[in-house]
């Protein structure tokens, strides 16, 4: 009877040592998990950030060359539709030459 209380005593703290040692390893590689999840995590989040700001940049530029261009194209249409009202009233008869205001070459000429 001894002999078998001393074998299962002896089974037991084997297997609490293992138990011991399992639980240490585990803790161990939980924090290791931790360890690469939180690095992953950061240069995940650096590389969005970057992402981010390198999207948000080039769709400012492009926004302004498209402002720029509306711009310079709204320009371009009033004056042609200026010119367009002036030669539509001279030819009707509408206004006469001398009644249209000068434009900055026929100023510095007179």
């Amino acid at each position: 009877m001894d002999a078998l209380k001393k074998g299962f005593s002896m089974a037991k703290d084997g297997v609490v040592a293992a138990a011991e040692k399992t639980k240490v390893g585990v803790g161990e590689a939980a924090a290791k998990t931790k360890e690469g999840v939180i690095y992953v995590g950061n240069k995940t989040m650096e590389g969005v950030a970057t992402g981010v700001n390198t999207v948000s940049q080039k769709t400012t530029e492009q926004a302004n060359v498209v402002a720029d261009t509306a711009v310079s194209g709204a320009n371009e249409v009033a004056q042609v539709a200026v010119e367009g009202v002036e030669s539509a009233a001279l030819a009707s008869g509408l206004v006469s030459a001398t009644e249209l205001p000068k434009t900055g070459g026929e100023q510095e000429a007179q």
